[in-house]
């Protein structure tokens, strides 16, 4: 199972247990978090896509560390004029585990299980009242 997800302006394709680079999410390390923007989402072949993005599915991670990426040199130069600008930029990062991907079927299905058991006991208790009745209205 994957999802394609939607932060930061960018859009990543994660599945469980991935670790992700993301620009800089204001979250401290250990916390969990939430990505709701799911772009895209394929289930054992099963693909559900969004418009723009798929209801009721979310994909959770925790955040394992905050750092910054590898210096890239930024160099300015003015042909004839003796004029250079060098500078560096280390952009900032957060490393996200993804520890589960929540689909909506899931709940339906949990929910419509739980109702149908429910169901079940009820017309399994009134059989049982009914023939009490009878008995008694016999005797």
């Amino acid at each position: 199972m994957y999802a394609i997800i939607e932060s930061c302006g960018r859009q990543y394709k994660v599945a469980e247990g991935d670790v992700v680079f993301f620009e800089k999410l204001e979250a401290e390390e250990g916390k969990k978090v939430t990505f709701d923007n799911v772009v895209l989402v394929s289930d054992e072949g099963k693909v559900q896509v969004g418009n723009p993005y798929v209801k009721g599915v979310k994909v959770e991670g925790k955040v394992v560390s905050h750092g910054k990426h590898k210096k890239i040199i930024v160099f300015k130069m003015k042909a004839k004029k003796n004029e250079r600008k060098k500078q560096g930029h280390r952009q900032p990062y957060t490393k996200v585990e993804i520890t589960s991907i929540n689909l909506a079927t899931a709940k339906k299905a949990e929910t419509k299980a739980t109702e149908a058991k429910k169901t079940e006991t009820k017309t399994t208790s009134t059989k049982k009242s009914e023939a009490k009745v009878k008995a008694t209205a016999n005797a």
